[in-house]
């Protein structure tokens, strides 16, 4: 997909939010609906036939699900959204997207538990705020919380549906309310299958404008564009796309900006880029050396440090398996950065996972560590690779065969390898395969790939190796 100016503009300031840690996500029907979630219309259709209405002639839902319950109470309506959503099982391929790039703050007005169901089948601990009561009390350690603001299916009695729940909402989830306006001021969010229709959420925007005037935070929306092809009639689908400028427009007094779409399939597109670019800042760098020729010990250890280093200067996170001869080494790079520049948390800058060394549980070493490597690759985007030796059984130096398999780990996940060839080993041999046979790895950009082959000159220096190996991760993050 080709990405407008606008696109690609939302998609690089939203990324700078989610390392912040400033991002959210406030979800409507529209996230699930490619998953089964049935819309409003849907919900109340057999509703609005006991009724006599017919429910594609209806504007006002809210109004028909009250005047059904004024004639039958809540129990129907509490059946439908009972029946309606446990079948939903598992997030499309947007939830999935939403959990890996690390977005810690979600509201929903949806019943269904798609999204914490989909942030608990990655592994993540998820806290949700579904009543009132549920403030009072807060999981330790949680890596995502999800606020349904409008209920869960599994307990329908307390779910906002009729104008009497909209009407009391203020009174009675004022918890709701307060923790949603804090969020809006202090986060920015990114609506996702939103109608913005909802008279809750339009009270707390409009409080927020009262509140702070023409400075009111920055926040996006996704439109898909009135197409031509969905209307009938000329005047119709005029008729529509006016509406929508009017909607655009009238958004952006809450601060909200609108990121237009021609295809809700472009909305993964834009997520899977915002994906890849978060991945691009993390570093993975493979190395082991029980020799460091063709440099010498202390070249090779210089190299290594002030890589680290500058990686950490420039705020990519690094990820090391701590290899033989080269993951210590990293790690005082890395350290050396935090404690001159006070730099907050490690954590931002080092990622270390020690392969583990004993024999245990079914699987052998072996199978272990190429799960390990799996999973720790898999949270990169660039990988670097450096030397690449070890001893034998023998007493002999050989080449590692498991920076061998990290390199084909990488080419599995996409992370883009950056292979060093000037320090020899397998690195060498790893920069000769990229640059006979996987050229497309660099975009077949032909200035990147100069620089890829500049890394294998004899006689370059650590400051030229460590300026080439930066300009090419440099370019990669927008590429």
């Amino acid at each position: 997909m080709e990405f407008t100016k606008k696109q690609k503009k939302f998609i690089t300031d939203f990324v700078v939010e989610i390392k912040n840690g400033d991002a959210a996500i406030f979800a409507g029907a529209g996230l699930s609906a490619p998953a089964g979630f049935v819309n409003w219309k849907g919900l109340l259709k057999d509703l609005a036939e006991e009724l006599g209405l017919d429910i594609e002639k209806e504007h006002d839902l809210i109004g028909v699900a009250q005047y059904h319950f004024n004639r039958h109470k809540r129990g129907k309506i509490n059946n439908k959204i009972i029946n309606e959503f446990t079948t939903l099982r598992q997030g499309g391929d947007n939830h999935k997207l939403l959990s890996k790039i690390g977005i810690s703050t979600f509201w929903t007005t949806n019943y269904e538990q798609l999204i914490e169901k989909t942030l608990e089948a990655d592994g993540k601990t998820v806290e949700k705020k579904i009543r009132n009561e549920d403030f009072s009390r807060n999981i330790k350690k949680k890596d995502a919380i999800v606020y349904k603001m409008h209920g869960d299916k599994d307990l329908p009695d307390e779910a906002v549906l009729i104008k009497d729940d909209y009407e009391t909402y203020q009174d009675k989830k004022e918890l709701f309310a307060t923790a949603l306006r804090g969020d809006l001021l202090s986060k920015t969010f990114l609506f996702i299958g939103f109608s913005f229709d909802d008279p809750n959420l339009e009270y707390i925007l409009g409080r927020i404008k009262v509140l702070l005037k023409d400075n009111t935070p920055t926040h996006y929306c996704f439109f898909k564009e009135v197409s031509r092809d969905d209307f009938h009639d000329d005047e119709s689908y005029m008729y529509a796309k006016v509406k929508q400028e009017l909607k655009i427009e009238d958004l952006k007094r809450y601060g909200i900006h609108s990121i237009m779409i021609k295809e809700y399939s472009d909305i993964t597109a834009i997520l899977k880029e915002i994906e890849r670019r978060l991945k691009r800042s993390n570093i993975f760098i493979s190395g082991a050396a029980h020799s460091y020729s063709p440099f010498s010990e202390e070249q090779a250890k210089e190299l290594i440090h002030n890589l680290s280093y500058k990686l950490a200067e420039k705020e990519y996170k690094i990820i090391s398996g701590y290899g033989l001869g080269i993951g210590s080494i990293v790690i005082n790079g890395a350290l050396e950065y935090k404690y001159q520049s006070n730099y907050r948390n490690l954590d931002d800058l080092l990622i270390l996972r020690p392969f583990p060394q004993i024999q245990s549980g079914d699987k052998s070493i072996s199978e272990r560590w190429t799960d390990y490597r799996n999973e720790i690759i898999s949270q990169a985007g660039i990988a670097i690779f450096m030397f690449g030796n070890k001893l034998n059984k023998n007493g002999e130096i050989v080449l590692s065969n498991g920076m061998k398999e990290e390199f084909e780990i990488c080419l599995q996940h996409n992370v883009i390898p950056i292979p060093i060839g000037c320090t020899g080993s397998i690195s060498k041999e790893l920069w000769d395969d990229v640059v006979k046979n996987h050229t497309e790895l660099y975009f077949n950009d032909q200035s990147l790939i100069d620089e890829i082959r500049t890394l294998d000159q004899s006689g370059i220096s650590n400051d030229e190796i460590i300026s080439t190996v930066l300009s090419i991760i440099d370019k990669l993050q927008n590429m």
